[in-house]
């Protein structure tokens, strides 16, 4: 059973992650607008990898007993000043959810809530390829500086990216028991 501050707490990650999709979306919107259809796939691919951590979270919560609340999402920049400044944004994004996880992280521990902690230990490892995977794109971009043929080039390899459910996640709800 989840404490009401550990679930009013993943509740709030439900929602910053339903929030990422919301972000990662309107990046690729951006990047279709530019003509980068590359780019627009891989934040499609993010955009839903965000939304299968958000089912997750509401699958966890759903199990440990609490009650899923799901609030607004604020609306995500549109525009960017450029392909570069866009994935710098993804960084600073993805920093501050793993900044997020780990004050969970801190709440189950301070909870001796161990179910969760184990939950959420998944969240960390997934931070961690985040981050670098981001990290490596926007160094890659900066190399690339003003040459577009090397932008185009990054862009036909990022299109190559394909979403793929986590195991063991599936984005339907589990059938009645």
């Amino acid at each position: 059973m989840l404490s009401e501050k550990m679930a009013r707490a993943l509740n709030e990650q439900l929602n910053a992650e339903l929030y990422s999709s919301y972000l990662y979306f309107a990046m690729a919107a951006y990047c279709r607008d530019l003509g980068l259809n590359g780019c627009a796939r891989w934040m499609e691919a993010q955009a839903l990898e965000e939304l299968s951590h958000a089912v997750k979270f509401y699958d966890f919560i759903s199990e440990r007993g609490g009650r899923v609340l799901l609030s607004s999402i604020e609306a995500p920049p549109s525009r960017w000043d450029s392909p570069l400044a866009m994935f710098e944004a993804v960084t600073k994004h993805e920093n501050k959810v793993t900044g997020l996880i780990h004050q969970l992280v801190d709440l189950a521990i301070a909870e001796r809530d161990h179910a969760t902690n184990n939950f959420l230990q998944w969240f960390v490892s997934e931070q961690v390829e985040e981050e670098a995977g981001v990290a490596e794109i926007v160094q890659r971009m900066r190399l690339a500086g003003e040459a577009q043929g090397a932008l185009f080039m990054l862009d036909r390899e990022l299109g190559q990216r394909v979403f793929t459910l986590p195991p063991g996640t599936t984005l339907v709800a589990p059938a009645a028991k």
